[in-house]
Order: structure tokens, then C-alpha cells, then sequence
């Protein structure tokens, strides 16, 4: 587990700034998702945090240490699950560990075992559905040796009841492991339903706006999304997305 701070950063392309004086913290084991219009630089973000764009100003620490422009301090679940389709599912989850020279297959089986992918190890990517492509991608990213995860909206492809049953699977995965999470979505439930903190982003030059706790007790069921509460947070965050694309 690992604490990620970002301090003051700014990046523009050419002559469009798209991140001002941002700051924010995910402290260790912590769940924070990231909402935000469409173009308010969340994946701008991520990419910062992954060492592929450098910001003009500002840092960029992982537990402490400055990782602007550092390729591989953090795991990255893309939007696309991003499986090789020559490798089997078994091969394709140890990538990250391989990279690093940490091979593990007797973990990498017993993580497919829990993500109800055991019979499926020696298949490949074509034989498996969406939502499947999906876990063993979410299975990758916790066996590569990086303590701190970006998840870049990974159910976002998938249908509604394929997407409850990931958030719910996700969940009870990340209570057992507890990495550090950063979360992308644009979906208001799904930030609710996953995190602890929720930090809204504004429209360019991004800032974070506005900030939400949320503390529903762990582990959550599905029925805490039709709850009084859930709907109150839920309305409160529709409020202030409606704000900043009403200015």
C-alpha cells in the first residue's frame, strides 16, 4: 500500500492549460474515485501519474518520493482490458510480475481461482466474455509488484448487469488486498457505491472543486444504492456536476 500525493501540478498543451495548481491526496489503502466532465483531464492525470506526460510545475510523490516523468511506479487498469491474445489468460495476468522479474505462478493461479477464472487459465482472451477479459485484467493489476492502482473507467464497456456484478466482485477483492486506489468514472452510483472519498473535478483548467466523504460502512451490498442516504449523497454530487457545467 502506498500514499500518492499530487502538489500544486500544471499542464497545458500548447496554448491550452488543462490542469491549474491541482492537489490531492489518496493516503494508504484508500479508495478515491475521480468525477468530472468529459475533458476535465482525469485521464490527463493518470497519464502524469504513470510517467507518460510531465507537468510544466508541480510533483508528483509516491511514499514520499518524486515520481514525475517515471515509468512503471504504479499499476494501470485501462479502459480496455489490454490482454495479449497470444498469451493465455494465466500468462496474460503474470505480465507485470514477469516485467519485473517476480514471476508467481502459484499466486497467479490462486488470484484466477478467487476472480472465478481457475478453469479458464490455459484459454485465451477470444474464449473469455466481457466482464471476464475485465476481472483477469483487475487480476493483472494486483499482481504486478506496484502497491498503487489507476483504474481508468474499466466497466465502462460493459452492460448494466454485468457492471453491478464487477463493482460488487471489485469490492470484495480490494477489501481482502487493500491496495491504494484511484479511480476514474463518470457514472455518480458507481464513484458512491466503490469509495471512500470522492473529489470532483472542474471543468479546464481543472481543479478539484469539491471533495465528498463517503462513509457507508464496508462491505457494501447492492441495496445500499436505492437507500435515503446513498440517494441524498447522490443528489449532492448531480448538484455540484450540474454547477460547474452550468458556468
Amino acid at each position: 500500500m502506498s500514499t500518492l500525493t499530487l502538489e500544486h501540478i500544471h499542464k497545458q498543451f500548447g496554448s491550452q492549460t488543462v490542469l491549474d495548481d491541482l492537489s490531492f491526496t489518496v493516503h494508504e489503502g484508500e479508495f478515491v474515485s475521480l468525477l468530472g466532465p468529459s475533458g476535465s483531464g482525469k485521464s490527463t492525470i493518470f497519464h502524469l501519474i504513470g510517467g507518460l506526460y510531465r507537468p510544466e510545475k508541480g510533483r508528483i510523490l509516491l511514499d514520499q518520493t518524486n515520481i514525475v516523468g517515471k515509468k512503471g511506479s504504479i499499476s494501470y487498469m485501462p479502459q480496455t482490458p489490454s490482454l495479449f491474445p497470444w498469451r493465455t489468460i494465466l500468462d496474460n495476468v503474470g505480465l507485470g510480475a514477469e516485467l519485473w522479474g517476480k514471476p508467481d505462478r502459484t499466486k497467479a493461479m490462486a488470484m484466477l481461482e478467487r476472480a472465478g477464472l481457475k478453469e479458464y487459465a490455459q484459454r485465451y482472451p477470444h474464449e473469455l466474455s466481457g466482464g471476464m477479459k475485465q476481472r483477469a485484467a483487475f487480476v493483472r493489476s494486483l499482481l504486478s509488484p506496484q502497491s498503487f492502482i489507476c483504474l481508468d473507467e474499466p466497466f465502462s464497456a460493459l452492460d448494466e448487469f454485468t457492471r453491478l456484478e464487477m463493482q460488487k466482485w471489485l469490492l470484495s477483492i480490494w477489501e481482502e488486498e487493500r491496495p491504494s486506489v484511484l479511480f476514474v468514472t463518470h457514472n455518480i452510483e458507481e464513484a458512491i457505491f466503490l469509495s471512500d472519498r470522492i473529489l470532483v473535478l472542474g471543468s479546464k483548467p481543472a481543479q478539484v472543486v469539491d471533495e465528498f466523504t463517503i462513509d457507508f460502512a464496508r462491505p457494501r451490498d447492492q441495496a445500499l444504492t436505492i437507500s435515503e442516504e446513498f440517494l441524498r449523497v447522490k443528489k449532492s454530487i448531480y448538484q455540484t456536476l450540474r454547477g460547474i457545467l452550468d458556468d
